[in-house]
């Protein structure tokens, strides 16, 4: 697994870097493939926050978590990924475990540009998927929507986590 180790506000140190590395390759024996991940350190609020972002097929695997230490919350991280991937294993069987890894990008976040409203941006690659692929996608990284294109319409799509806890989609009109 290549892994990229960024310290947001903060310089990173070897041991932390090293013990990234050290959870993450728990997390190998999912893959075939070289995948991408990225592993954010910061301090919020007094406290330590990190979050962990891996590529692999065509997926994006996500988990932000804080604690009092950054050893208890890469800990939990890892887990929470590890819970993510065992949870949908049925559904991601056939792409973890091809080798039809394609190289994804991982969001990158810009600063603000024009609108000072505008707290954050993002990008990201799209690609045309099914609705189950995005609400797989949705739950993966943990959000309340997900903007896709629709692999049998070709038209933008948003998929979205309800308070029921079902899913809504939202198609545009002609």
């Amino acid at each position: 697994m290549k892994i990229t180790v960024v310290g947001r506000q903060m310089s990173v140190t070897e041991d932390l870097r090293t013990l990234a590395e050290k959870k993450l390759a728990k997390l190998d024996k999912y893959f075939e493939s070289e995948e991408k991940a990225t592993v954010t350190f910061s301090r919020k609020r007094n406290r330590e926050n990190i979050e962990i972002t891996i590529a692999a097929a065509n997926t994006l695997f996500r988990c932000e978590t804080d604690d009092e230490t950054f050893r208890n919350a890469i800990d939990r991280a890892v887990d929470t990924i590890d819970r993510q991937i065992r949870k949908n294993k049925t559904k991601l069987e056939k792409r973890l475990r091809k080798n039809a890894f394609a190289p994804t990008e991982i969001p990158v976040e810009q600063g603000a540009e024009d609108d000072e409203n505008v707290v954050r941006y993002k990008t990201y690659s799209v690609r045309p998927m099914s609705v189950e692929d995005a609400i797989l996608q949705l739950s993966l990284l943990g959000h309340e929507f997900f903007v896709f294109v629709d692999a049998d319409t070709m038209k933008t799509c948003v998929v979205y986590a309800r308070r029921d806890g079902g899913y809504g989609l939202l198609t545009p009109e002609k």
